[in-house]
């Protein structure tokens, strides 16, 4: 799983997920990337996943990245446990997604099988996404 070697601070506010995202929005690596077209939190295992459906479909041929790092830590309390007494502990570790964020790039096979291993990806991920290609974005589409 993915997540922080060290942080320096144990646990954080929720935050906000409002608006478009100014970075992180083209392919800088690959070919062919996967974008999101709304807002979530993405598990570090949800991200995993993606990556073996990927890299399995490719035969472990090419080259993926993987954009987004679940860097921010959720909290739970346990159930049945009364308000109060502080905040839960470290449950997991989710990436903060907005809207237009490049999450996978991939690079090294052909075409079909680069757009059918993000589409595989895709049904691993909690949002809506779009698979483009280098060329889509360079012209301007975001």
């Amino acid at each position: 799983m993915l997540m922080p070697k060290r942080v320096k601070r144990r646990k954080q506010f929720r935050g906000s997920m409002a608006g478009k995202v100014t970075r992180g929005n083209r392919i800088a690596n690959g070919e062919f990337g996967l974008v999101a077209a709304e807002p979530a939190w993405i598990k570090s295992n949800q991200i995993e996943a993606a990556r073996v459906a990927m890299t399995r479909n490719m035969k472990r041929g090419g080259k993926v990245w993987i954009d987004i790092f679940p860097d921010k830590p959720v909290t739970t309390k346990p159930a049945e446990t009364r308000m109060g007494s502080g905040k839960g502990t470290v449950e997991y570790w989710v990436a903060v997604v907005k809207p237009g964020r490049v999450l996978f790039e991939v690079a090294g096979v052909e075409e079909e099988v680069a757009r059918e291993s993000l589409r595989l990806a895709m049904h691993k991920l909690p949002i809506k996404c779009k698979i483009v290609a280098k060329a889509d974005l360079e012209g301007g589409e975001q």
